[in-house]
């Protein structure tokens, strides 16, 4: 089969590879769509923590926001299960450690990482291998493109969760990305009064047609009490400014991460009585995501600005986008 395969830094192509044989527990899936995030991008500049700790090595296969059909199954799964329309966690847990027993597979030690962690190949391929127990299906309101969309919005429902917005809220998101603008349509409709911080004038631009009731720069940002803080940036400064930024006996919640460490004044948490959260991976909010897009409540697909082939990978991992492209910040591959 054809699947992307990033050789080293700056280096990706489409390689003819082994098709992968589902193993008991497993299911093999025909990858329908695929979406491309900041993290890949970071694998193929070679920034990326993992390949400096050691968790991750070229040449490596990655794709972590997916949905495809079930065509195969492996010994001691249900074969009723081909034919289901499906998406799967990022994150695999050992299934023993306490974390797992325990609801927190996405934070175990020795968790692996589809596309991502560990060597386990990622989602931008013609078929992927992952198991039974990370995989959810999609009901019918939600189609191909919403499918790959879950994933990240995963992401965003916890932030939003953990920030325990609600009717009435005013809740500041900083970073206009993909992850910034999911957290605002669902802080949205969560009923909260949503505002969000961007940098490029694109972005500012495209956050302006979500509905959104302001959309401003740093500079821009006026006075207010944020009843929650959500920083989604890669700016290393923007996380001290969230916790200068919220409500005392509010909620900040990071789920950005920067390349660089970020400083924060604990002794002005502590004195404004903040509740400060970090999110990692979307695993919990898989299933209130499905939901949400199922009902209408979030519709993510006017952030993907344009579906592609496979072949256009390279040049999008290295930052060319294709002509005709729309300006939201998602690029998804049909296969």
């Amino acid at each position: 089969m054809k699947a992307l395969v990033i050789t080293g830094p700056g280096g990706a192509e489409i390689q003819d590879v082994v098709d992968p044989e589902p193993a008991p527990g497993e299911v093999l899936v025909e990858v329908r769509r695929a979406g491309i995030c900041g993290t890949d991008v970071e694998f193929f500049t070679g920034e990326m923590a993992y390949l400096h700790s050691g968790q991750a090595r070229y040449p490596m296969r990655i794709g972590h926001e997916w949905m495809g059909v079930v065509s195969g199954v492996g010994e001691d799964v249900d074969p009723s299960w081909p034919g289901a329309r499906v998406t799967g966690d990022t994150m695999l847990g050992c299934g023993v450690c306490r974390r797992c027993t325990s609801g927190r597979q996405h934070v175990c030690e020795n968790r692996l990482e589809v596309g991502i962690r560990g060597g386990r190949a990622g989602a931008l391929a013609e078929r992927l291998v992952v198991p039974l127990s990370s995989v959810h299906r999609l009901p019918e309101g939600v189609d191909d493109a919403m499918g790959a969309m879950v994933e990240p919005g995963g992401n965003a429902f916890r932030a939003v969760e953990a920030a325990a917005v609600a009717e009435g809220s005013l809740c500041l998101v900083l970073g206009a990305g993909t992850i910034g603008l999911l957290c605002g349509m669902f802080a949205h409709a969560a009923g909260a009064s949503v505002h969000v911080v961007g940098r490029s004038a694109r972005s500012l631009a495209f956050a302006r047609t979500l509905g959104f009731d302001g959309v401003w720069t740093e500079e821009t940002l006026p006075p207010r009490a944020w009843d929650a803080v959500i920083e989604a940036s890669n700016a290393e400064q923007l996380p001290a400014r969230a916790v200068q930024l919220v409500e005392p006996g509010k909620r900040v919640v990071f789920i950005g991460l920067a390349g660089t460490p970020s400083l924060i004044d604990t002794r002005e948490l502590a004195l404004k009585d903040v509740t400060a959260v970090g999110v990692l991976s979307a695993s919990p909010g898989l299933r209130g995501t499905i939901e949400a897009y199922a009902t209408g409540a979030v519709d993510p697909r006017p952030l993907v600005a344009d579906v592609v082939s496979l072949d256009a990978l390279p040049e999008i991992l290295a930052g060319r986008r294709p002509a005709g492209a729309g300006p939201g910040p998602k690029f998804h591959v049909s296969l």
